[in-house]
């Protein structure tokens, strides 16, 4: 009996899948360019992390901001402090991913070089974690949210989404809970500290910020002041 019949249903059945997958993620994305997203991968994960550890007196702590309600030294200090070619790449910085790789091949710690794009693709489709089949995943949201969300629509749901402590999402609570204000009414120094604590939200603490911290908002402020102020953002 002939194997060709099955190997062409076969075919038939990946190419359908293939672009059911497709069209369902786009489909996704595209939505979520003009609707708020309830929630996001890794807050979903930090939630069933925290029941399946135990941790009774864990709350998730998020709500969603508008652009227009939050100060714009927030998305200008996440900019200088996470990826200062936001407003000119594509979703990927070439030049970052390859001083990373040099650093390491020199013996370095391997760093990331993430840009925001990349970052909210994870954060809102995908899982923590370093395996091939996630970055490949991270790398395919990345394009559809750059082909599909203008930059503002990008720097807005990753505002908002961004852990900035532990159970902690976005600016809406984090300015809340730190600094007891609404988003609208952060300061420079506020966006800066909350930008700081990106790398580690759950160790670093805006509220309490170590020396570290401190160090970091104060280079994270220069930075914003050296881009232009909150215009560097509104050029894309």
């Amino acid at each position: 009996m002939s194997r060709r019949p099955f190997f062409r249903r076969l075919s038939r059945w990946v190419a359908f899948a293939a672009l059911a997958w497709l069209a369902l993620t786009w489909l996704a994305v595209l939505m979520l360019r003009f609707v708020p997203p309830v929630t996001s991968a890794v807050m979903l994960e930090r939630h069933v992390g925290a029941w399946v550890h135990g941790e009774r007196g864990f709350r998730l702590r998020q709500h969603w901001v508008p652009w227009s309600q939050v100060s714009p030294w927030a998305p200008l200090a996440m900019v200088a402090g996470e990826d200062q070619k936001f407003p000119y790449h594509h979703g990927f910085d070439f030049d970052s991913i390859h001083e990373a790789i040099d650093a390491a091949d020199d013996g370095a710690r391997l760093r990331g070089a993430s840009t925001i794009s990349q970052q909210t693709a994870k954060n809102l489709f995908l899982w923590n974690g370093r395996s091939f089949v996630r970055k490949g995943l991270e790398a395919y949201f990345t394009v559809l949210l750059e082909l599909t969300w203008p930059k503002r629509r990008i720097l807005e749901v990753y505002m908002n989404i961004a852990e900035l402590g532990d159970g902690i999402y976005g600016v809406g609570a984090a300015s809340e809970i730190y600094f007891h204000e609404p988003p609208s009414r952060l300061t420079p120094a506020q966006a800066a500290r909350l930008a700081a604590v990106l790398p580690s939200p759950r160790r670093m603490h805006a509220d309490r910020p170590s020396a570290y911290v401190l160090r970091r908002a104060d280079w994270i402020e220069r930075q914003m002041r050296q881009l232009g102020g909150p215009s560097y953002i509104g050029k894309r």
